[in-house]
């Protein structure tokens, strides 16, 4: 075996000698940062060594100089705990310095404990396992779609768009039912270019994986519909052989790598005592002289970086044809025009849908008309229901641009079927990779299955836009396990992420237009079943005030007795609550997104809600917790704080106390409690 002793002869080293060598060097970073930490996982990012190495070294493409570059091949740790193996990596390639490998898990570092969106070559924020897997196949959508969309419209066009997706998972990720609904998805699409390879080294933090699970995942991924191969991890050949087979074939692949937890190590190979620990610093001086690594901490010499990066002479070439390429396509206009909008997020002017003033119409139906139309003015929103299509009004948009399958790649529908949680983790994958604007539907109590998606994309800073329809009990006879309750709020309490609840069809396009122009906070519409009347105010005075998040929606002449807080449903209530009230003068703010409104300036936030002289009423069709704020100390919040019933929604409305007679006897018994 060839040892640092040696480099000195390195150059006449086998080309296996060279990458075993590197493959130690990398085992001997993750050592030295785990325990310089004295935290983080150390086994598995040994065990999955031979595959990242051998994958960034020869296989994927990317851009040395630009992290960014827009053909570049993805790479996703699913298992986001062996965060130094990809930190390694990094190093190697120069995106990272030796430095910030000694600052990992700490303050500021550009080495957190798991990846980090916003550090240079890693492209999603992973940790919460399986959620990278399912990214991935929204990344794999993504270039799927531009691929063939861009060869549509301009022959030339072939190869601008046209990558590979890996992703690396571990044990923990293919236990994660995320997974299996995500992978179910990518092999019913037929998503050819993505390819994951599953560490399979049986041990868990807590111990075997044979103590949970006895899954045959190679039957069980070989019936979603994709190709599959198990091989040795460790073996070099092995690993080339099946990057090549998977990048061939016409469905997803899936490499399942035998492995063994901390591979290399001299004295705790297979040990779960790795998984989640730095080594102890005998055991890491004892594998450093085993693996013929000099025992010095940190320690990558000149020779490794050159080899591993001997082919990045030829992928700047690539870079430079690519921009040739592309240089002459955009000499089309219609080409020009797309590639402005979807890569460069270029947004056109948005106008707006015309709605019938003084009718009735439910928010969901006038965002089914709204998407319609920005459907027409954005040709890559991109995007479809969890089997709600009829619920969602997004059936009109899948008739119209046709469901993306595998021999359609181009329809800009996704039938996700009931698949709430791997939707919400393919819509981050598929605004991570850019060119799209993704959407997806579903009813609002069902957001909390895809709650840890919402936040992930929160915390990633990107652009997704969730439809939740059947925002209230007014969902009606469907009972209580379909009334969301709790739901509203809870979203709110999501930091970055903006949660809409229109009142009206003009909020709604307002709303959604928003929600687009947002490019760094992901949003979601929180949408009527039942109909609500079309306001007669100017779309241009509503746009103004849904940008300050809240907005005198009706104003009494001086000063406001009663100010009503509402939102969504809840403002026509307070409308019809203030027409009884004849006797007070009421002022009534609607409020669709409580998130930008705490974004004004106090001296707005007081000029709409005063702190005094007035009764301050909040209403919504939710749990009351969290209103108090802007009802204040003598104020009212009225809501829902107990789970509904199934019962037609006009009869729950009495039942609940939502009905304007109702609220102006609960306001007028308040202020006499206040005499």
């Amino acid at each position: 075996m060839s040892k640092y002793k040696d480099l000195e002869n390195f150059s006449i080293w086998s080309s296996e000698e060279k990458d075993q060598f590197s493959v130690s060097v990398i085992k001997g970073l993750i050592m030295d940062t785990v325990r310089h930490a004295n935290s983080g996982h150390t086994g598995g990012s040994m065990s999955s060594s031979d595959f990242v190495y051998i994958l960034y070294k020869e296989y994927l493409q990317f851009d040395p100089k630009d992290p960014s570059w827009f053909n570049r091949d993805r790479f996703i740790l699913s298992a986001g705990h062996e965060s130094t193996l990809q930190y390694a990596i990094l190093h190697l390639i120069g995106w990272l310095k030796l430095n910030d490998l000694k600052q990992f898990r700490q303050l500021h570092s550009k080495t957190p404990g798991h990846p980090e969106v916003d550090i240079q070559g890693v492209e999603c924020t992973t940790g919460p396992l399986g959620q990278g897997f399912g990214m991935s196949t929204g990344m794999a959508f993504a270039e799927t779609f531009l691929r063939h969309v861009l060869k549509e419209k301009l022959n030339e066009a072939k190869g601008l768009v046209d990558h590979y997706t890996y992703a690396l998972v571990g044990d923990g990720d293919m236990q994660e039912p995320i997974t299996l609904g995500a992978a179910s998805l990518a092999g019913h699409l037929g998503l050819s270019h993505l390819i994951v390879y599953y560490d399979s080294n049986e041990i868990q933090i807590s111990g075997g994986v044979s103590r949970s699970d006895s899954t045959n995942y190679a039957t069980v991924f070989e019936g979603f519909g994709w190709h599959v191969q198990e091989i040795d991890g460790h073996n070099h050949e092995a690993i080339r052989t099946a990057i090549e087979k998977a990048q061939v074939m016409d469905k997803p692949s899936i490499i399942i790598g035998k492995t063994i937890m901390a591979r290399g190590s001299a004295g705790m190979e297979g040990d779960h005592n790795t998984h989640g620990s730095p080594l102890p610093q005998d055991e890491i001086d004892a594998t450093k002289d085993k693996l013929g690594l000099a025992p010095i901490v940190f320690n990558v010499p000149n020779e490794v970086i050159n080899h591993f990066q001997s082919r990045f002479e030829s992928m700047e070439t690539v870079v430079g044809d690519w921009k040739k390429q592309l240089s002459v396509c955009r000499k089309n206009q219609d080409f020009d025009a797309f590639w402005s909008l979807a890569v460069e997020d270029k947004l056109s002017e948005i106008t707006y849908p015309k709605f019938e003033e003084g009718t009735s119409l439910a928010t969901r139906k006038a965002f089914g008309t709204t998407l319609d139309h920005y459907a027409e003015l954005l040709p890559n929103l991109v995007g479809g229901s969890a089997d709600l299509e009829p619920s969602n009004y997004t059936g009109n948009f899948a008739k119209n641009y046709s469901d993306f399958q595998k021999d359609n790649k181009t329809g800009r529908n996704i039938a996700f079927g009931v698949r709430e949680f791997p939707m919400a983790v393919m819509l981050n994958g598929i605004s991570l990779h850019g060119g799209i604007i993704p959407f997806g539907g579903t009813f609002l109590v069902f957001a909390d299955y895809g709650r840890p998606a919402l936040r992930l994309a929160a915390i990633q800073n990107i652009r997704v836009i969730h439809e939740f329809t059947h925002d209230s009990f007014w969902v009606g006879e469907d009972g209580p396990t379909h009334q969301p309750i709790e739901h509203a709020m809870s979203l709110r309490a999501i930091p970055n992420f903006n949660v809409f609840r229109p009142a009206d069809a003009k909020e709604t396009a307002i709303c959604f237009k928003l929600a687009i122009e947002n490019r760094n906070i992901p949003s979601a519409l929180l949408l009527t079943r039942q109909g609500l009347p079309v306001s007669e105010i100017d779309y241009q005075i509503i746009e103004a005030g849904v940008r300050n998040g809240a907005y005198i929606s009706q104003n009494c002449d001086g000063l406001p007795e009663i100010v009503f807080i509402a939102t969504g449903s809840e403002v026509a209530l307070a409308m019809d609550t203030a027409k009884r009230m004849v006797d007070k003068k009421c002022r009534i703010i609607s409020m669709p997104c409580m998130e930008i409104f705490e974004s004004q300036t106090d001296e707005y936030k007081n000029e709409l809600i005063p702190n005094r002289g007035c009764l301050k009423v909040t209403l919504e069709a939710g749990i009351t917790q969290g209103w108090a704020k802007y009802a204040g100390p003598s104020g009212l919040s009225i809501g829902i704080d107990r789970f509904g019933a199934s019962a037609p929604g006009k009869e729950l409305a009495h039942e609940f106390g939502f009905t304007a007679d109702q609220v102006e006897h609960k306001i007028r018994k308040h202020l006499e409690s206040l005499l």
